[in-house]
């Protein structure tokens, strides 16, 4: 049995802020402290150390076919493990590049004291090679998002009007890849894409080429599917017209297109500017009346996507931004088509704080964290890396906490960004508990994990030990000690130990027997057959089941 003893413990989904207690873990849980006086086998001396549950990234982009794709195509920004611990302190932030390798990737964000993470979009057909490599990224439990809003058999269901069979095909969707969660990136804008002058759907309203039917009822349709199947996640939404000037009201369409339906916004930074149509000139922020909606509404939720400044590597599931990015930029563009459900773009990219249009995503960004209410609906991500690197996650703390050296970078930025947005007038500066809300317990309690996001009797033993600094992004880049299900897996910036971890999906029950026509469907639209999709439970190696939501 271990004992972490007097720590400063953070633990919002029990109510504890900042109150000195002792933790006590048996068997890879936390449990209550002895009744018989028993002795620790172990104790962690954590007087004057801050306490939280392990970190939470519910939007990140770490495996499947287009992290392959930008690993492919930038070998120089992917060190292994000796790039990765060559630095001293092994585990600092700056030692890689924004597509590290999977195991790379594993020991960096353990080093932050994160220990579970979701790749926010995986196309079915990819589920196998995600979880082949998810199995060589230890020290974290880790699940994903099936991308669905592009694809064929769904969208012939929606056209039908054929509510039944979408849910229980949306069911067996995510039982054969063992997803998580129905994941939509430009509902019907990359079937746009497929055809010829390279089409855009342009608003809710646009007719999707080839299917008689609209951006607003792919969304309408597969939210109820999701809710009536009580999956732990609801829908995870990558809105239309990302990055476009004057996409706000498409994003506000899509908020008021759910109705009272659970769904999570993602990365909804990007999807908050102001202007005219591609008019980069008349780019502003929009950030207030999207906030005051989900301010008012308690079944949406989001993440931010925080631009930081720097050089990255923009992937998505949504081919239109990646074309329109390389036509752009001119940087190197790859894009490819995954048969009748998505497509993907990656490219380069490198936000600078001298750059208008990159100063004003930033600060749009900063103001989705400062002016929502409730703490508990707004979950911290960089959308790694399309906006960052998950290890700038230290920098955007202290962006948060601390608003001298929030003004500090507000001054290196164009004059003209303080015309566009209204970030310097905002004088909030996060607390501690409010991190931990944001990065555990809020994405835990989002993603339906019971057993995540919390240090209480039950809570699986993932906790990070931070040493308490004014400096919070010294104080959160390099924990003093991060313990997974038990076991301390980093020790001031050295790894002792790399646990495996867990795969994560959910359970829903499907209605296989009655999709007679998937066989001949596979047989006419993909490369292989239907009892080669997707993947078995003996594959997976250590897994675990989440239920439907209560």
């Amino acid at each position: 049995m271990l004992k972490i003893a007097g720590g400063t413990v953070y633990d919002p989904i029990n109510g504890i802020d900042g109150q000195v207690r002792d933790l006590w873990i048996d068997g890879g849980k936390v449990v209550a402290p002895p009744a018989d006086g028993a002795k620790a086998s172990r104790t962690i001396d954590a007087a004057g150390l801050v306490v939280m549950p392990g970190g939470v990234d519910m939007h990140c982009h770490i495996t499947g076919p287009k992290v392959t794709a930008a690993r492919k195509m930038r070998p120089d920004d992917r060190r292994g493990l000796a790039g990765a611990l060559a630095a001293s302190p092994g585990l600092r932030s700056g030692t890689m590049g924004s597509v590290p390798s999977t195991f790379a990737t594993a020991y960096k964000y353990a080093g932050l004291g994160y220990t579970s993470v979701f790749d926010a979009a995986v196309s079915p057909l990819g589920a196998r090679q995600a979880h082949q490599e998810f199995a060589d990224t230890p020290c974290l439990d880790k699940g994903f998002f099936v991308l669905v809003g592009n694809n064929r058999y769904a969208m012939e269901c929606i056209q039908r009007g054929d509510g039944e069979r979408l849910r229980e095909y949306l069911a067996w969707l995510l039982r054969r890849t063992r997803g998580y969660a129905p994941k939509l990136a430009n509902p019907g804008g990359v079937e746009a894409w497929k055809r010829p002058g390279m089409m855009r759907v342009e608003g809710l309203e646009s007719e999707v080429p080839g299917y008689n039917l609209t951006p607003r009822q792919i969304i309408s349709s597969l939210a109820a599917a999701a809710n009536e199947l009580a999956l732990p996640h609801p829908l995870h939404l990558h809105c239309n017209q990302l990055g476009m000037p004057g996409n706000w009201r498409t994003t506000l369409d899509t908020m008021q297109a759910l109705g009272g339906a659970r769904a999570h916004l993602a990365h909804i930074q990007f999807h908050s500017y102001g202007g005219g149509d591609a008019d980069e000139g008349s780019l502003s922020s929009r950030v207030e009346p999207l906030v005051d909606y989900i301010n008012q509404h308690e079944n949406l939720s989001v993440d931010v996507g925080q631009v930081m400044f720097g050089a990255t590597t923009n992937m998505t599931g949504d081919g239109p931004l990646g074309h329109y990015l390389y036509r752009a930029t001119g940087n190197r563009w790859c894009s490819h088509d995954t048969e009748v459900e998505g497509g993907c773009g990656v490219l380069p990219m490198t936000y600078k704080n001298k750059n208008l249009f990159n100063a004003l995503q930033w600060a749009v960004g900063l103001e989705w964290y400062l002016m929502i209410r409730d703490p508990w609906r707004v979950v911290m991500s960089t959308d790694h890396p399309n906006g960052g690197s998950f290890l700038a996650y230290p920098q955007l703390i202290r962006l948060l906490m601390d608003r001298a050296y929030r003004d500090e970078l507000i001054a290196q930025c164009p004059d003209t960004l303080l015309k566009r947005c209204r970030l310097a007038e905002l004088d909030r500066e996060y607390t501690l508990n409010e991190i931990a809300i944001i990065t555990r317990a809020g994405p835990a309690r989002l993603l339906g994990l019971t057993t995540k996001g919390h240090l209480g009797v039950g809570a699986d033993a993932d906790v990070t030990l931070y040493t308490p600094s004014d400096n919070y992004e010294a104080m959160f880049e390099l924990p003093r000690m991060v313990i997974k299900a038990g076991e301390v897996m980093v020790d001031q910036g050295e790894i002792r130990s790399a646990p495996q971890g867990k795969t994560l999906y959910a359970t829903a029950e499907d209605g296989e027997d009655r999709l007679a026509d998937l066989p001949a469907y596979f047989d006419r639209h993909y490369s292989v057959p239907m009892e080669h999709f997707g993947v078995e439970d003996h594959e997976l190696g250590e897994r675990e089941a989440v239920g439907r939501r209560g």
